[in-house]
């Protein structure tokens, strides 16, 4: 028998010079051996590199591209790192799986849904679809003769988020919504009958697509042992803002061959109001106990002084992997830190400041303010719209285009002109069993009385009322209660006050699933109000600068510049040249409901670090000494914890001039 050996190959040659790439930090992580390994990717250190030339290694390995398994956040973040790898290497880079886990869970429950008895041809609704079906669930289960039962929308977030932290409706909602307390058992039924019928009608929600995916792994060894056994290497991007269950299934489609390589920054973890779980990427090294754990420290952001701030400030957590961020030796000019008398000098003080670096040649589309809350931003939105700055909103909608503001709004106008028949049709319809018919007969009434609020008293009213109107429509006259032209007239912010305790406050309640933003926003509106001396010129001044607003968002689409207003969630992963951070009061930024809560304190720690870091060139810090707030009149607020922890030399004072 003639024998023949087999010789060991002369080493991996690829056709990639890395080191020329990467710098030492990413180029440890692209190069490290199988096993399970932690990237700690600092803000601006360039992460989507480190993943994109690490699927780009194992390609050029002898990795099988359909062996690859990659797990973002996004469909369009996959594409461009698959794309990127590509531009890379020849060969086969498109036959990764790379896709969101829901887009991954989808591909899964196609082929093997069978074995859970889900059919393959099963439907996946979109949000309105479930909405609707969680209103069917409601209607048989007879929950809305009770007027203040929370809407579709709302009851959709709290099943939707108890399946993403596994956790029981009972804990999400003391967690989350503790004024649905009340219907907490309502809900859970609600629950077990909406499952039942997706079951039953061969569908799934955007939250089944993982939930049944696990499943799956979990109820099925022989496919979990396909799968995990297909995928050599597992790499998942963003993994600080994994759930429980996206965990859980990464470590179920690893466990065969533990090749997984997380990549992620717990600095920048502030996503657990979305049910985000922080504990996934602190305690992953527990998990696997022979974890490599890389750093990516250098940032390609941010000037020096930017970044000393920053590290002096996240060094006060306690619970975090301890690393410190360098700039390529870019100076520039120490953070501003600037005390504003009020808010209204705050808004003035950004708006000119934008105007003075426009003039010193910054485009404008390199200039954004953010701010922990949507409401922070109305006064700026007031102040930049009489300056005729545009602006692009990126935390929601423009400040008096969102409904609830409508709402208050067509309230005073409506007291204060009889004749406003658009005002009366948006506030009657509010009331539930009213619909555009009946509210317009109810106007007819309304309009030709002598006493158009006296009217709304009446019962002749009930006349014209369908039986599910009449059954609501005193709550409606609640709210109508006590309000008079003449007092509404000389008090905009206290009949604002009035509408919401009067049953408006209920309204946000059954009706939208960020009730506190919501009323926040409608006490910074009642704040607001107290700039004018009448109701009247409140209105009236509302009215020219919201037509304004639509004039300037027709330049903006025509021109493409605009500097931008954004939440500091909505910032993240973002970057501009010159940043201002407002609100940086206690209270305000962090939130008051994580005040005196060390895990919620040091989140929002992480949300402040996140907002730092978007700064390129200049930062600024904002805070009003003086604030208004409904109950307490006018206070003088602390600046925030986070603003006294910061070293005097990480920063310049800046004082204000009238």
């Amino acid at each position: 028998m003639k024998k023949y050996q087999l010789k060991s190959s002369s080493g991996f040659a690829p056709s990639i010079d890395y080191s020329s790439y990467l710098n030492d930090e990413q180029l440890a992580a692209v190069t490290s051996e199988d096993g399970a390994s932690l990237v700690i990717a600092g803000a601006g250190s360039g992460k989507t590199r480190v993943v994109t030339y690490r699927v780009a290694y194992l390609i050029e390995k002898g990795v099988d591209p359909s062996r690859i398994l990659l797990l973002t956040f996004t469909n369009k973040a996959a594409r461009e790192m698959i794309h990127r790898v590509e531009l890379l290497i020849k060969g086969e880079a498109r036959r990764v799986w790379g896709g969101t886990f829901h887009h991954i869970g989808n591909l899964i429950l196609r082929k093997y849904g069978s074995a859970i008895d889900l059919s393959s041809s099963f439907t996946i609704m979109d949000r309105e679809d479930s909405k609707e079906l969680i209103e069917s669930c409601v209607a048989e289960l007879k929950l809305r003769a009770d007027k203040m039962f929370p809407k579709g929308n709302v009851l959709m977030d709290v099943i939707g988020y108890a399946v993403g932290t596994e956790r029981t409706v009972a804990d999400e909602i003391e967690e989350q919504y503790p004024h649905l307390a009340l219907y907490t058992d309502e809900i859970e039924a609600v629950k077990k009958s909406y499952e039942l019928k997706k079951r039953e009608m061969n569908l799934a929600d955007f939250d089944d697509l993982l939930f049944l995916w696990k499943k799956i792994l979990v109820d099925v060894p022989a496919i979990r042992e396909k799968l995990s056994s297909r995928f050599l290497h597992v790499l998942v991007d963003e993994y600080q803002d994994t759930n429980r269950i996206q965990a859980e299934i990464v470590d179920l489609m690893a466990s065969t061959h533990k090749s997984l390589m997380v990549v992620g920054d717990d600095s920048q973890a502030i996503y657990s109001f979305r049910g985000a779980c922080f504990d996934n990427i602190i305690e992953f090294p527990e998990r696997y106990h022979d974890t490599k754990t890389f750093q990516l420290t250098t940032n390609y952001r941010s000037t020096d002084e930017i970044l000393g701030l920053a590290n002096e400030s996240i060094a006060f957590n306690s619970r975090q992997f301890t690393k410190v961020l360098n700039s390529l030796n870019r100076k520039g000019s120490l953070p501003a830190l600037i005390p504003l008398k009020n808010l209204g000098q705050q808004a003035e003080f950004i708006a000119q400041r934008i105007l003075d670096l426009v003039d010193e040649g910054v485009p404008m589309k390199e200039i954004a303010v953010l701010y922990r809350s949507h409401y922070q931003s109305m006064d700026l939105q007031m102040e930049l719209t009489r300056r005729r700055i545009p602006y692009e909103i990126r935390s929601g909608l423009r400040f008096f285009e969102q409904a609830h503001i409508k709402d208050m709004i067509s309230y005073l106008r409506a007291i204060l002109n009889p004749m406003d028949e658009i005002s009366w049709m948006r506030i009657l319809k509010l009331t539930p069993g009213i619909g555009s018919v009946t509210a317009k007969k109810i106007w007819e009434r309304v309009k030709t009385s002598d006493h158009p609020l006296e009217s709304i008293m009446s019962d002749d009213l009930k006349k014209v009322l369908p039986k599910r109107g009449k059954e609501n429509w005193e709550s409606f006259q609640c709210s109508m209660q006590g309000l008079d032209e003449e007092n509404v007239e000389h008090n905009p912010a206290e009949t604002i006050r009035q509408i919401v305790q009067n049953g408006y406050d209920m309204y946000l309640m059954k009706s939208f699933e960020n009730y506190e933003e919501r009323k926040e926003d409608i006490e910074q509106l009642s704040n607001y109000s107290n700039n004018f001396r009448t109701t009247q010129e409140f209105l009236s001044d509302l009215a020219l600068l919201t037509n304004v607003q639509a004039e300037d968002i027709i330049e903006d689409d025509e021109e493409g510049e605009a500097i931008v207003l954004s939440t500091v969630h909505r910032a993240k992963g973002l970057e501009w040249s010159r940043v201002f951070i407002l609100g940086l009061t206690d209270g305000g930024f962090p939130s008051s409901k994580s005040m005196g809560d060390l895990e919620k304190e040091e989140e929002e720690r992480r949300v402040f670090y996140v907002a730092l870091t978007r700064a390129k060139d200049e930062l600024y810090l904002c805070y009003p000494i003086m604030d208004n707030r409904w109950y307490d009149g006018a206070i003088v607020k602390r600046p925030s914890l986070f603003i006294q922890e910061l070293p005097e030399y990480t920063y310049e004072k800046w004082e204000i001039e009238e």
